[in-house]
C-alpha cells in the first residue's frame, strides 16, 4: 500500500507518525509524511518520503509561541490564527501526494484531510494522540482555559455531557473555513470538523495507552486504542558528555519542557537549578537553544543540554519535571520514574491530571513556580514510595503495549 500520513504541530505531533511510518516501511509499504518543511531532514533520515504541507511551523517566532502556549489563548491561536487561515493551502499541498496514495491518515489539526478523502473517495483513518480530544462526558477532560471545571466531573455524565455540548456551540464559528471549502467542492455540510467531523467513520486510532485513557462509552465508533507509538528505543545512545555526567554521581533530577514550551520557558530553568541546589541534588536541564549559555552558570553537579533522547535519559533519572506534553508524558511513564508536571496549555493540563490519577506523579501550577515551592514538591515526590511503586507498575504495562505495531496492524486489518 501507498500510505500518506499527515500531521501539524510540534515534535510531539510528528514523532508518532514517524513511528508508524517506520513500522509500515518494515512491512514493505510505501510511506509519505506530509507536514511542515521544518521536519523534512528528520523525516528523510528515517527513510520516509517527505511532502510539504502548510501551514509552515513558526516555532522560532517567540511572540507566536507565547500565544500558542498561553493557557487561555492557545487553542484559538492554533486553530483560528494558524491552521484555519492556511486550510486552502493545506488542501492544495495534499492534492498530489493524496492522488498517489491508497490510504490517508489524519492528525487532529489536519482539517483538510477528511475533506480531501471525501472529495477524492480515498479511504481515510483518523488519529488521536491524547484522550482529551474525545471530550468524553464519562471522562471529563481538564481544560487549560478553565481547569477548575474538572471538579464538576463528580456530577456525572448527564451534566458533563450538557457542558461539553455548550463548549461545542461556543467554538462553532471556528470551523467556518471548512464549511466554505466543502460548499465550494459540492460536498454536504457534514459534522463539525473540530469535533465529530475529525473522526473517521472507518477507523480511529487512539494512539495512547489504555492505562492513560481507558475507553469510554461515548467515544466514536471504530476506535482502537493502540498504546503510545514510541519512535526511539531505550538503548539509543546519549551524547558522550551527558553519558559521563550521568555515570559520575547520584541519579539526577531531569528538567525539560519538550520542543514547544521550551521556547517560552521564562525563568523555569534558573528556578529549577536553584531548587536542585537547595535539595543538594544533581540535575540535567534539557533546555533547547538556551543550554549553552545556561551551562556556564551551573555548578559541577548539574549539566544543561540542548537535546537528549528521553528514552535513554529518563530511565536514569530520579524524577522528571516537565510540561505535560503527551510525548514527554508517555516517555516518563515508560521510564517508570516519578513525574512533577507543570502544564502550560492545550492537553497538558489533562495529561497532568491523568498522571496524578495513575499515582505516578504530582502537579505544580505555573503560578506557583518558585525555588521554594519547586523544592518542596520535589522533596515530597522523591520521598513518596507509593508514587515510585505506581510509576514502576505503569512502566511495565505501558512498555508492553507496542503502540506503533498495534496501530499499523489495525490499519492493515481495516484497509489492506
Amino acid at each position: 500500500m501507498n500510505i500518506l500520513l499527515c500531521s501539524i504541530g510540534s515534535h510531539g505531533d510528528v514523532h508518532p507518525y514517524l513511528a508508524l511510518g517506520r513500522e509500515l516501511l518494515r512491512r514493505g509499504h510505501t510511506v509519505t509524511l506530509a507536514t511542515a518543511s521544518y521536519y523534512k531532514d528528520l523525516i528523510e533520515r528515517h527513510g520516509i518520503a517527505f511532502a510539504r504541507m502548510r501551514p509552515e511551523a513558526r516555532m522560532d517566532d517567540h511572540r507566536v509561541m507565547a500565544r500558542v502556549m498561553h493557557p487561555r489563548l492557545g487553542p484559538a491561536t492554533v486553530i483560528r490564527e494558524l491552521v484555519m487561515p492556511a486550510l486552502r493551502d493545506t488542501y492544495e499541498d495534499l492534492l498530489k501526494p493524496a492522488s498517489q496514495a491508497d490510504l490517508l491518515v489524519s492528525h487532529v489539526l489536519t482539517y483538510a484531510v477528511p475533506v480531501l478523502a471525501e472529495r477524492t473517495r480515498k479511504p481515510w483513518a483518523s488519529t488521536v494522540l491524547s484522550p482529551m480530544v474525545f471530550f468524553s462526558a464519562h471522562d471529563v477532560p481538564v481544560l487549560a482555559p478553565l481547569p477548575m471545571l474538572a471538579r464538576l466531573r463528580v456530577l456525572g455524565p448527564r451534566f458533563n455531557g450538557w457542558l461539553i455540548r455548550h463548549l461545542k456551540l461556543v467554538s462553532r464559528s471556528w470551523s467556518r473555513p471548512v464549511a466554505l471549502i466543502r460548499r465550494e467542492l459540492g460536498l454536504p455540510a457534514g459534522h463539525d470538523p473540530l469535533w465529530e467531523g475529525q473522526h473517521s467513520p472507518h477507523l480511529v486510532l487512539a494512539m495512547f495507552s489504555s492505562r492513560f485513557g481507558p475507553p469510554q462509552p461515548d467515544w466514536p465508533p471504530n476506535v482502537e486504542v493502540t498504546g503510545f507509538p514510541f519512535l526511539d528505543a531505550a538503548d539509543e545512545p546519549l551524547e558522550a558528555e551527558l553519558g559521563r555526567f550521568l555515570s559520575g554521581g547520584d541519579v539526577p533530577i531531569v528538567f525539560t519542557l519538550g520542543s514547544s514550551a521550551v521556547r517560552v520557558a521564562g525563568d523555569f530553568y534558573a528556578i529549577a537549578a536553584r531548587a536542585a541546589r537547595k535539595l543538594n541534588r544533581r540535575a540535567v536541564l534539557v533546555a533547547g537553544s538556551a543550554a549553552p549559555s545556561l551551562a556556564t552558570q551551573l555548578p559541577s553537579t548539574m549539566t544543561a543540554v540542548t537535546w537528549a533522547s528521553y528514552a535513554s535519559l529518563f530511565p536514569r533519572a530520579a524524577a522528571v519535571v516537565h510540561h505535560g506534553g503527551v510525548g514527554t508524558t508517555a516517555q516518563a511513564l515508560r521510564a517508570g520514574v516519578p513525574q512533577l508536571v507543570m502544564p502550560f496549555a492545550h492537553d497538558q493540563f489533562d495529561n497532568a491530571a491523568r498522571v496524578r490519577r495513575l499515582g505516578c506523579g504530582q502537579i505544580l501550577p505555573r503560578a506557583r513556580l518558585a525555588e521554594g515551592s519547586l523544592a518542596r514538591e520535589l522533596n515530597a515526590l522523591l520521598s513518596n514510595d507509593a508514587i515510585a511503586t505506581s510509576a514502576r507498575r505503569e512502566s511495565r504495562l505501558v512498555s508492553a503495549e507496542r503502540g506503533a505495531t498495534r496501530a499499523v496492524e489495525a490499519l492493515l486489518r481495516r484497509f489492506a
